[in-house]
């Protein structure tokens, strides 16, 4: 992994459990603010995210439904309502968003149930102590750099909440760097990218199942989480 190390990240789990920790994954969760983007509010700012971590994400599932045979559960775990994460979501048929959740644990167990997956299938891209809950319990988890709390990084360092703390914070494509890791740990960078730039039969057989699929939206009220229609606004 030294390339990635070159460029600054922090490689918490020896390399061999990584992959082994990476062969097993059936399932992706994000959190949202400080991962696809800084996660700055107001005065009409909205907390958006950029086409180089959309790729990354698309090569991704597509790198696992080409080891798989079937699109992987991706998800998008978030304690606030954004807009821009149901967007994305929707244009890239994730599963699912659960949004305004302020125990993600809760969240998980949800995922868990709603959609037959266990820890050991399960990765998660976080950066903050809000996060912790859920990463405390998945196979694989990718903490995003932030420079303002190194405190907090010794802290997940110490205890052992994070495999990977990455170079790139969330402005600089911390997504596309977790995803380009993914597929290095699976020796599928090479084939997955060379067929998506052919655009061929197999790719497109990935793109039909992945856009038949319906993204879902679930919001918590106390502890209960329940499905809703599409947020707005």
């Amino acid at each position: 992994m030294q390339i990635f190390r070159e460029l600054g990240a922090e490689i918490c789990t020896p390399e061999e459990i990584l992959r082994t920790k990476a062969q097993n994954l059936q399932a992706f969760v994000f959190d949202w603010d400080g991962v696809f983007n800084t996660g700055t509010k107001g005065n009409g700012q909205v907390s958006g995210f950029s086409e180089a971590d959309s790729m990354g994400i698309n090569m991704l599932r597509f790198a696992y439904w080409l080891r798989n045979g079937r699109v992987p559960f991706t998800a998008i775990v978030t304690g606030e309502q954004n807009p821009a994460a149901a967007e994305l979501a929707q244009r890239e048929h994730f599963e699912a968003v659960y949004f305004r959740i302020k125990h993600k644990a809760d969240a998980l167990a949800h995922i868990q149930r709603s959609y037959l997956l266990d820890n050991k299938e399960i990765a998660f891209c976080f950066d903050d102590i809000l996060d912790v809950s859920l990463a405390l319990q998945v196979n694989l988890r990718f903490l995003v750099k932030r420079k303002s709390n190194p405190l907090f990084l010794n802290y997940a360092k110490k205890h052992q909440i994070c495999d990977y703390i990455t170079a790139c914070t969330a402005n600089e494509g911390a997504v596309r760097e977790v995803s380009e890791v993914l597929l290095w740990l699976t020796d599928a960078y090479e084939n997955t990218i060379s067929q998506r730039i052919a655009y061929n039969e197999t790719y497109q057989n990935y793109l039909k199942q992945k856009n038949s699929i319906k993204t879902l939206f679930y919001t918590q009220e106390e502890k209960e989480i329940r499905q809703i229609n599409i947020p707005n606004g």
